[in-house]
Order: structure tokens, then C-alpha cells, then sequence
């Protein structure tokens, strides 16, 4: 299957129902901070949410509740691989997004044959610590050429105006956080993503 080009990624059910009414078609659910027991419904509802208006969802790290709730995606980071039961994951038919930072973080995702990779911070990011310095637009491009046909998503400091550099440079899918989430008018700025992407 094809995965549209507009990859954001929200930290709650309410940013769902607030994007997915305007056409978004990919979306990343990244909960910290919940237990286990509050994940599953959480997780279903996203995903119920999300095959009511015909779009993918993600569930980043939780495998277990992605599995129960019946979902068809998983993203992994390098970390999280360390400890998901990998098996189980295939087993129940999830697709696999996986993080990479460096060649050897590629390296091990290419070895788990993941249905996308993605890269970086491809521009300096706010979201969160990171140890990793800024990738650039010509990494990306060095690792398009890597991963061949699996999908690429740049991630990381990406904005409306990026987005096209990012293409150009080889990425396939784009994700957007903050350029949405710390927006003034987080509406508007999805219907510029959904322009800019189509």
C-alpha cells in the first residue's frame, strides 16, 4: 500500500479528531506517560477513529496494545526494538516503521525488512533531547539511495516551507510535530501540509 506523503504525529486523541475531519490520511499516535491499561482503549479509539475516515494509523512504541486493538502499523525506535517482541509483532500482521540515526541504527533496521524507515532530525528539533546533531537534506539523501524502494520519512525540525527540500532530497513521507501542535491556527497550518503534500 501507498502511505501518503503528510505524516503528522500527535500525543493525544483530541488532536485525531481535530485533523483527521480536514483530510489527513497518515497519523502518528506518540502517549508517554499512560499506563498500560489506560493505552488500550486509547489506542482502539484511534483506531476506530481513524478507519472512520479512511486513514492509517500508527501506534508509536505500544506493540502490545497495537496488536490488541487490531491496528496495522507500529513505529519503533532503536530503543524500543530492544525490548518489542519482534515475533509477535510480524505474527500479528503489523507493518513496521522503524527510527534511524546513523548506519548502524540502518544496518539493523534493514535487517528487520521495515515497511519505512525513517530519518533524523533532519533540521534542528524542539520536541525532544536528542544526542543526534541535525541530519541535513543531504543525508536524506544518501539514505534514499540505501533504502531503495522502502519508504523514507524525514522527520525533524520539518515545516510547510522544508517539506519541498525534503522531497527533493529523496524523502517519500514527510512528518510534522511541532509546526502544527505550537501553531496559532493548527487547522490552517494542516490544510498548507495537505497543499504542500499533495
Amino acid at each position: 500500500m501507498t502511505l501518503d506523503r503528510f505524516y503528522p504525529i500527535f500525543d493525544s486523541l483530541e488532536w485525531l479528531e481535530r485533523a483527521l475531519p480536514l483530510g489527513v490520511k497518515l497519523v502518528q499516535l506518540r502517549v508517554k506517560d499512560q499506563s498500560e491499561a489506560a493505552l488500550l482503549p486509547l489506542v482502539s479509539k484511534a483506531q476506530a477513529l481513524c478507519r472512520q475516515h479512511g486513514a492509517v494509523l500508527v501506534v508509536n512504541d505500544h506493540w502490545r496494545a497495537a496488536i490488541e486493538a487490531g491496528c496495522d502499523w507500529l513505529h519503533l525506535g532503536q530503543e524500543d526494538l530492544d525490548t518489542a517482541d519482534l515475533s509477535a509483532i510480524r505474527r500479528a500482521g503489523l507493518r513496521l516503521g522503524i527510527s534511524t540515526h546513523d548506519h548502524s541504527e540502518l544496518d539493523r533496521a534493514l535487517a528487520l525488512a521495515p515497511d519505512y524507515v525513517a530519518l533524523g532530525p533532519v533540521y534542528p528539533t524542539i520536541l525532544k533531547q536528542m544526542k543526534w546533531q541535525q541530519q541535513g537534506l543531504d543525508r536524506l539523501t544518501e539514505w534514499k539511495r540505501l533504502v531503495g524502494a522502502v519508504p523514507l520519512v524525514a522527520i525533524g525540525g520539518m515545516s510547510v516551507a522544508r517539506a519541498p527540500g525534503a522531497f527533493a532530497a529523496g524523502a517519500d513521507i514527510v512528518s510534522a510535530v511541532t509546526d502544527i501542535t505550537l501553531c496559532d491556527d493548527p487547522e490552517a497550518r494542516i490544510g498548507q501540509w495537505l497543499e504542500v503534500t499533495r
